[in-house]
This record gives structure tokens, sequence and C-alpha cells, in this order.
């Protein structure tokens, strides 16, 4: 996690160390690399999610995604990577473990919007 100037200068002013703010950003780095870890295992786990994203082409309240692979990297604290299905793909900007049968997704284009992914429809 990098602090932008003037919140390290505020951090500093407000008597946290560099050893302190050094720790704190290690630690958010290490967090997103584990939640990043736990979210590739989430999909990598199975062959179909559901989700609470609205598809213009499904009736279903809570459509079924057949997974291909879950491709994420770390940037400090931030989350990326790519969301790949049978027929279409999109670039995750975000991403938060809820439980061992849900995680939370910030979809990039075309999508726009935080998206859960379950492993059964009564999970949403």
């Amino acid at each position: 996690m990098s602090f932008d100037p003037r919140t390290r200068r505020a951090l500093r002013e407000a008597g946290v160390s560099e050893d302190a703010l050094r720790e704190a950003s290690d630690a958010a780095a290490s967090d997103a690399e584990r939640t990043a870890g736990t979210i590739e295992s989430f999909f990598e786990d199975r062959d179909v999610v559901y989700s609470d994203m609205d598809l213009t082409h499904s009736t279903s309240e809570y459509p079924e995604h057949a997974v291909e692979y879950a491709d994420l990297f770390t940037h400090s604290a931030d989350v990326r990577g790519w969301l790949r299905f049978d027929s279409w793909g999109v670039y995750v900007e975000g991403g938060r473990v809820l439980s061992d049968e849900v995680v939370e997704l910030t979809l990039g284009p075309t999508v726009h919007e935080r998206v859960r992914f379950a492993t059964d429809r009564e999970e949403l």
C-alpha cells in the first residue's frame, strides 16, 4: 500500500514513524496477496458459480457462469486481474472474500460494478 505524499506527511505529523508506515504498507500488501490467492482458489475449485450480476440476456435472478479461470495479481494493496468464463471475460479491479461460499469483485468494463459470486444461488 503506497501512501500518497500528503497522507504520508499528515501521518508523520500525527506522530506515525516511517517504520510504522512501512509496516502498515507491508501488512496491507500481504493481506491483498492472501485475498487474491483465496479468490483464485474460489474460482479454481468449481466449474460453475452464480452471481447477482444483472445480465440483459438472462432471465435468472442469479445467473449461472461456467468458470474457465481467475488470474489475479496484486499491486500494493490492490487486487487486480482477469476473470474468464466460458464465453466472456472481465477485468477485476478489486475483491474481497465474504465467506467460504461467496466472494465479491469489482468488475471493470463493460460491467462496471461490484458483483457477488457464490457456490450456490441460495448463498446470494
